[in-house]
């Protein structure tokens, strides 16, 4: 099977704005999270594909310096909210509040109303709260008091939990973790980088970081824009449906990946191609992002489970199996 390359029926794709904003971010980024490349492509790459992310990671590891330094370069207003186990829906979407000079009640918006929104430990809220997140992340809008009220874009949701502390968590069903378009890690430093990291912190004198911003949030929205004009041939088609559909046949997996996850990995595909300077999607594109999309979509067999296998694992062997198709 090989890959026709042509133009895509969006229009022309302007690759000097997605692959320079991409180099711009990422330096300005790295010198917060060093030597994390790789995981910054991803999450820029999710943010470019107007997707959400969650992030799972051990306490300590940049989680919140991560999102905090992106919400700086890509120029877009940033809110955070500490999910606990008292918090309430009306405390990330606001409420009617009266006004005591007009007599009239008048909307109070809560941090849900921003462009970059980190949920620091969501899984550490109770379910009612859960789902006026859940709400604002697949329908980019908020209920309050049976009035609905939309999101301006762009809005973006990072959210964060920790993989060994589930005393006192409410775990994210299913639904609401199909509705990340990635979950990845960013991991230990290396050696050298934690070196780096010392020395970076000696030299600033002070913990934050004076980060330029690349972009704002119109140029943002342009960029997403032109991502969605990357071209994705029939073949590509072809191979992404086999990835998804062999996660359902393989003999580990209860439940595998929803066509929202055929349709998650094909857009994060044209985004890693839109931020190498392609206006066309190759089998690298789809390959190297299709644990971060796909792992956290799967229910394993209880056997496998307690096992100790990981969807990481399921997904990797499924996306080894499968014949590449040919760039023509």
């Amino acid at each position: 099977m090989k890959i026709c390359v042509k133009k895509g029926d969006g229009g022309f794709l302007d690759t000097k704005l997605v692959a320079g904003t991409t180099e711009g971010v990422i330096e300005e980024v790295s010198k917060a999270i060093v030597g994390k490349d790789e995981v910054l492509w991803k999450v820029l790459a999710a943010i470019f594909a107007n997707g959400h992310i969650l992030l799972e990671d051990f306490p300590g590891l940049a989680k919140t310096l991560l999102a905090r330094s992106l919400a700086t370069t890509l120029g877009c207003d940033f809110r955070r909210i500490q999910f606990t186990p008292d918090l309430l829906p009306s405390d990330i979407t606001g409420g009617m509040v009266l006004n005591r000079k007009t007599n009239d009640f008048e909307l109070r918006t809560g941090p849900l109303f921003t462009n970059l929104l980190l949920a620091d430990e969501i899984n550490r809220a109770p379910p009612k709260t859960q789902s006026a997140l859940l709400e604002a992340m697949q329908e980019r809008q908020i209920t309050i008091d049976g009035d609905t009220h939309p999101l301006k874009p762009p809005f973006i949701a990072i959210a964060t939990q920790n993989p060994i502390e589930y005393q006192g968590t409410y775990p994210l069903p299913e639904a609401q973790l199909d509705r990340f378009l990635i979950r990845t890690a960013i991991g230990y430093p290396e050696k050298s980088d934690e070196i780096e990291i010392l020395k970076s912190r000696r030299d600033r004198g002070k913990d934050d970081f004076d980060l330029k911003r690349v972009l704002d949030a119109e140029g943002l929205i342009a960029v997403q824009a032109e991502v969605e004009k990357v071209h994705v041939s029939d073949e590509m088609d072809v191979y992404i449906t086999e990835i998804v559909r062999s996660t359902r046949g393989h003999t580990y997996v209860e439940i595998g990946a929803s066509p929202r996850g055929a349709i998650a990995l094909m857009k994060m595909g044209m985004a890693m191609a839109a931020m190498s300077g392609r206006d066309f999607v190759v089998p690298d594109d789809v390959k190297e992002v299709s644990v971060a999309v796909l792992s956290h979509r799967l229910i394993l067999k209880p056997d496998p489970w307690l096992r100790g296998v990981k969807t990481e694992e399921v997904v990797q062997e499924v996306v080894n199996s499968i014949p590449v198709p040919k760039v023509k």
